[in-house]
C-alpha cells in the first residue's frame, strides 16, 4: 500500500464531503436569489463532488483502512455569486496541485489512479468554468452576467 494515496484518499474524504456541503449551501443562496442557472449547476456539482467521496471511502476499504471524518476548517459562504467564483476558483486552484501530486503517487495502482485522474479531470474542468464565468462578467458587466443565470 502506498501511504501517500491512503492518506491522499483521506484527505479526499474529509475536504470534499465539506465542499460538497459547501457548494449545496451555495446552490440554495443562489437559487434564493433567482439565479436558478447557478444554482443547478452547484447543486449538480455538490452531487458530484458526494460520488467522488463515495469512491474514495470505498477504495480506503479495499485497502483494509478505517476511513475518518476528520476535523474541517470552517469554510466562507458568499452571498455574491462573482466573490463566490472566485473563491472557488482559488479552491480549484489550490486541490489541483495537491490531486496532481497523488494521482502520481497512485500510477502504479490502476484501479486507484483511474479514480484519481476521473476526479482531477472533473476539478480541472470545474477550474476551467470559473475562469469563463468570471471572464465573461468582466466582458458584458456583472449585471448582464446575472441576467444570463436566471
Amino acid at each position: 500500500m502506498n501511504e501517500k494515496v491512503i492518506k491522499g484518499l483521506q484527505i479526499i474524504v474529509t475536504e470534499l464531503s465539506q465542499q460538497a456541503d459547501g457548494h449545496l449551501i451555495q446552490s440554495r443562496i443562489f437559487a434564493a436569489q433567482g439565479l436558478n442557472k447557478l444554482a443547478k449547476k452547484y447543486e449538480e456539482h455538490a452531487t458530484e463532488e458526494r460520488g467522488y467521496v463515495v469512491k474514495c471511502i470505498d477504495r480506503l476499504l479495499d485497502f483494509g483502512v478505517e476511513v475518518k471524518l476528520e476535523d474541517k476548517k470552517s469554510a466562507p459562504i458568499f452571498k455574491d455569486a462573482e466573490e463566490f467564483l472566485k473563491y472557488d476558483l482559488k479552491v480549484s486552484e489550490n486541490g489541483l496541485k495537491f490531486l496532481g501530486e497523488i494521482v502520481e503517487a497512485a500510477r502504479t495502482d490502476y484501479k486507484t489512479f483511474e479514480i484519481l485522474e476521473e476526479y482531477y479531470k472533473d476539478e480541472e474542468e470545474d477550474m476551467y468554468s470559473a475562469q469563463q464565468q468570471l471572464e465573461l462578467i468582466e466582458l458584458i458587466g456583472k449585471q448582464n452576467w446575472f441576467n444570463s443565470q436566471i
